[in-house]
């Protein structure tokens, strides 16, 4: 009897993809919680600006072209927390407030695979409102077999040839952890690079993310011929690589090719991809490529094939819109599988001017040299970076106590600049998984301003919401808000409710005494 060894798995069948999806099934929106998968650097306030002003432009498109009746479904894949959904959809909504242009109707679809995170989007009050409004809905989508696609709120099940608008596909995070084919060229030749895995000893009692953390593979190579048939769908982007390339090892989206192909088959009119990843869509970054590395973050993710995608579409008439400058943490591009691309200026114009100018990439790379250097950035720069970030939440968390300790130099125009920035922070704050006590900080800081009435409602909130025991800072601060804005009696309560956490506060016993006469 003779060992066969380890067991080879074509790459886009091996487990790894089998236990990626049962990882986001068994945690759904929790997946994110921390940051445990990443999603801030798609999901931010600065990409959802861009995402809109690029939908924006493209109802602009659609009705400068006389489609106005027809509405036009947005379909994001694999929406995950529900984050990015949130940004974009409050953008656009100002932006279509602001212009009061007549545009054709919209519908944003979210989708994903877990119930789990269908379920959570739909109990979510940051999206609660705009399902409320008829403008989102969300659908169950399996990116590697649906054809159809079924939305939950209204009922309606859009089936090939359906939609009479183009149909609009967001993919960030997506394609790089959908099932690839890894296929290795050299001297004109394909192979098939298929995978051998090692698990971990204790592999049978770990969760899915443990598992995946700790696999090790093993890479084995084999001739496929079949790849260089007429037959084969994407023949001819492989001839191309056979050509190009030697001594390199190229992740095919396959599965990603052929879910845009049944999406395109929805609509009449083609798609509008609008795609954010850790991916390559220039052909030196393919050259002489090694195996590639499972990069672990709760999940795994690998390199998405940009170039293969756009060498498809191109192919079959697209337009594809990639930065001319290099990506250093997320490629962000668009292809144009529509009749006459270039016809879609407002669209193309959105493009170059969020994304090629300055876009969510350049952004992130100021956030990390940002986030290293508070402590010697001054008021005005945090300010102007906040305005630039989109009043974003994370980065008034990172900056409050900096902030905090300017506030003493002050002028009146940048507390009122404050002000502002902690409201809008505020209307365009979407919880997650995460506890964070974002009311109490802005609270706080609002205090430390001496706006008093802002403060209250600040501090307030975030003692109805906390689940733990107050704070007596909070307790005393809320005192010295209402004593401030003449509500002895709330002042009183808040007060008592202090001295009872602790009866020896020396403040709060000296309010106490001013409150009661003594």
């Amino acid at each position: 009897m003779t060992d066969s060894g380890p067991i080879r798995y074509r790459f886009s069948e091996a487990p790894i993809w089998e236990l990626q999806r049962k990882y986001y099934e068994e945690l759904g929106m929790q997946a994110w919680k921390n940051d445990q998968v990443p999603q801030y650097i798609t999901s931010n306030p600065m990409i959802g600006t861009g995402y809109a002003e690029m939908i924006f432009g493209f109802l602009q498109d659609r009705a400068g072209m006389g489609h106005t009746t027809e509405p036009v479904i947005i379909l994001e894949l694999g929406a995950g927390a529900g984050r990015l959904a949130f940004h974009v959809l409050q953008k656009l909504c100002e932006l279509m407030d602001y212009a009061g242009l007549p545009l054709p109707p919209f519908t944003y679809v979210m989708s994903d695979l877990p119930w789990k995170n269908i379920t959570g989007w739909q109990q979510h009050p940051g999206l609660i409102p705009f399902v409320e409004q008829g403008i989102l809905d969300f659908a169950r989508f399996d990116a590697v077999a649906d054809t159809e696609l079924h939305l939950i709120e209204s009922g309606k099940v859009i089936t090939p040839g359906m939609l009479a608008q183009p149909l609009m596909v967001i993919a960030n995070y997506f394609f790089d952890s959908i099932p690839q084919e890894l296929l290795y060229v050299d001297e004109g030749k394909i192979y098939e690079c298929e995978v051998s895995l090692q698990y971990p000893e204790q592999s049978d009692t770990m969760g899915p993310s443990e598992v995946l953390r700790d696999l090790i593979p093993e890479y084995h190579y084999r001739r496929a011929a079949g790849y260089e048939e007429k037959f084969y769908p994407y023949r001819e982007v492989i001839a191309f690589y056979q050509e190009k390339l030697e001594d390199s090892h190229v992740l095919f989206p396959a599965a990603a090719l052929e879910c845009m192909e049944r999406l395109s088959a929805l609509s009449g009119a083609g798609f509008l991809l609008l795609t954010a990843d850790k991916g390559d869509h220039r052909l030196e970054n393919w050259e002489f490529a090694e195996p590639p590395k499972l990069i672990h973050h709760g999940s795994i993710s690998l390199t998405a094939n940009y170039h293969a995608l756009v060498c498809y579409f191109e192919q079959k008439g697209a337009l594809a819109s990639f930065t001319e400058h290099h990506y250093k943490n997320l490629n962000v591009g668009c292809i144009f599988m529509l009749e006459e691309p270039l016809r879609h200026v407002q669209t193309r114009l959105a493009y170059r001017r969020f994304i090629e100018r300055f876009g969510p990439d350049d952004f992130f790379s100021l956030k990390l040299w940002i986030d290293q250097n508070y402590d010697t950035i001054g008021l005005q720069q945090i300010l102007g970076f906040w305005r630039l970030g989109g009043y974003d939440a994370e980065l008034f968390i990172q900056s409050a106590e900096r902030i905090s300790g300017l506030l003493e130099d002050a002028s009146d125009e940048e507390i009122l600049d404050l002000k502002l920035g902690i409201d809008r922070m505020w209307t365009g704050f979407y919880p997650m998984p995460q506890k964070y006590d974002l009311a109490l900080d802005s609270g706080l800081l609002l205090f430390e301003m001496g706006l008093y009435e802002d403060s209250r409602r600040f501090l307030a909130q975030s003692l109805r919401e906390t689940e733990d025991e107050p704070v007596v800072t909070v307790l005393y601060c809320l005192a010295i808000c209402s004593y401030e804005l003449e509500d002895l009696e709330a002042a009183l309560e808040y007060t008592r409710q202090a001295l009872v956490l602790e009866p020896e506060h020396e403040e709060a016993l000296d309010l106490l005494a001013a409150l009661s006469g003594g």
